[in-house]
């Protein structure tokens, strides 16, 4: 299988025939814009699509069975996918839409415009789709279900298993481009999007002094962009190694060290355990806010199903059921991890999805085997020292910081008045802001149902406010 999906040409500008929209990429660029492939890209039949449909659902009626809420994200639009057809509504001199960014939710809407007969090319910073995922660490699965996992049009493979690993969805994401066809614009960095002039359309400004004229535009940059590291007091003065789990990879350049992860999330978590089985001589796991703990299946059935069907109940109702569930697991407490006092689903709201355990490597066992140790909160660093919230000061060798990302869209779009005090868009999927019509957001939500599925659901829903928004300014 080839690495690259084929890469095409930006666009022409309008009215300059011939002359690129952009200037040639800096020669210190490490990927450039590559020409489109000459070799044709073969896509599939609908009738094998359908087949490879059918034989996504999981044999398991784990997998199968919540369909409670609606259809799924590969089922709703498989079904546009093999629709595709050229809109006469859609020609002329109409600019592309441009997405940023080639992770899984710019894959998906870009293909869904496709569907709509409508031009996306999707410009990338680095030299490959799925560029972060790439980074994250070797252990990593995701914690949803293939099938709840797969993006629109073409399902995750069965021989990747029902909990995908990081390599083989980078790997699926790579065949979901190729499958589409879907122009891809590498070593593109987007600094900053503008509407255009006449305030028909945008402009975004890229490396390299280019101008890339579009009809719309959809940020999809990523949930997870840029590592966020408090600015604990004495930290630049650490005489250890300090690093982001962003920079973590594997266990075994940390074998035989004492190592402090901070963070409990399900990065900090997983770290911790992928350390503790992995041969570190003692693993820390310090901790602000004790998270709620889950099994990622109980039975055959995934906590994702469960959340999916209850994620549009009243919060008090949840937490209510949750408080039961966890009451089936190990209580930690003795252990230094006890269960929360607020209910789960109102931690879901304020933004903390609990920590899905995996089983035999995962935090749960670790902790009562007593190679994973949680202490308090991190306060300060001194020297080779660490300060704790309850006074502990303990000396690890290393500190990894499981404490999360920013989005980072700051200076993508800030000055357009479309971010809260967070720095997360104010409106997301097939809305846009009325500051800024035909800015579109996808990816920048953390739900308890799973990312990857509501931004697949999320995609057709952008493609067809962009197809109508199109034929409505044509019948003016």
């Amino acid at each position: 299988m080839p690495k690259n999906p084929a890469k095409a040409p930006l666009p022409e500008t309008p009215g300059s025939p011939g002359s690129p929209a952009v200037a040639a990429p800096d020669t210190t660029s490490t990927t450039n814009i590559a020409d489109a492939a000459k070799t044709p890209r073969t896509a599939r039949t609908a009738q094998t699509a359908q087949t490879d449909d059918r034989a996504s659902d999981d044999a398991t009626r784990a997998d199968s069975a919540p369909r409670a809420d609606d259809a799924t994200p590969a089922d709703d639009a498989s079904r546009a996918a093999r629709t595709i057809r050229a809109d006469p509504t859609h020609g002329g001199n109409d600019h592309p839409v441009y997405v940023v960014g080639a992770g899984p939710g710019g894959l998906a809407t870009a293909a869904a415009l496709g569907a709509h007969g409508i031009r996306a090319v999707v410009v990338e910073r680095s030299s490959d789709v799925a560029a972060s995922w790439r980074t994250h660490y070797e252990r990593l699965r995701l914690h949803t279900t293939r099938r709840w996992s797969s993006l629109p049009g073409l399902p995750i493979p069965r021989s990747a298993g029902r909990w995908v690993r990081r390599d083989d969805f980078v790997r699926y994401c790579e065949e979901y481009a190729r499958f589409h066809q879907l122009d891809l614009a590498t070593g593109v960095t987007v600094a900053r999007v503008d509407q255009a002039a006449d305030r028909d359309g945008w402009v975004l400004r890229a490396n390299g002094g280019r101008e890339l004229h579009a009809s719309a535009v959809v940020v999809a940059t990523g949930y997870n962009h840029t590592p966020r590291l408090p600015d604990w007091p004495g930290m630049d003065g650490f005489t250890g190694e300090l690093l982001h789990a962003a920079d973590y990879r594997r266990p075994d350049r940390y074998a035989g060290r004492d190592v402090l992860v901070v963070g409990v999330g399900n990065t900090g978590a997983e770290i911790a355990a992928d350390l503790a089985f992995g041969g570190a001589a003692r693993v820390r796991l310090a901790v602000r806010t004790a998270p709620h703990i889950l099994r990622r299946s109980t039975l055959g059935w995934p906590s994702q199903a469960s959340a999916v069907l209850v994620r549009r109940l009243p919060v008090r109702i949840v937490d209510r059921a949750a408080r039961q569930l966890e009451r089936t697991l190990p209580n930690l407490t003795e252990y230094g991890l006890p269960r929360p006092d607020t209910g789960l689903y109102t931690r879901v709201r304020e933004g903390a999805i609990p920590v899905l355990d995996t089983g035999r490597t995962g935090l749960i066992r670790a902790v009562r085997r007593r190679r994973v140790e949680p202490v308090a909160a991190v306060v300060s660093f001194d020297g080779d020292r660490v300060t704790l919230a309850d006074g502990e000061v303990v000396g690890p060798e290393v500190v990894i910081a499981a404490t999360g990302y920013r989005r980072g869209l700051e200076p993508l779009v800030g000055h357009l008045g479309v971010l809260d005090g967070r720095g997360c868009p104010l409106v997301h999927g097939r809305e846009t802001h009325p500051a800024a019509r035909g800015l579109y957001f996808t990816g920048y939500a953390n739900p308890i149902s799973g990312a990857l599925r509501e931004l697949s659901r999320d995609a057709p829903r952008i493609a067809g406010a962009i197809a109508r928004s199109r034929r409505e300014r044509r019948r003016a």
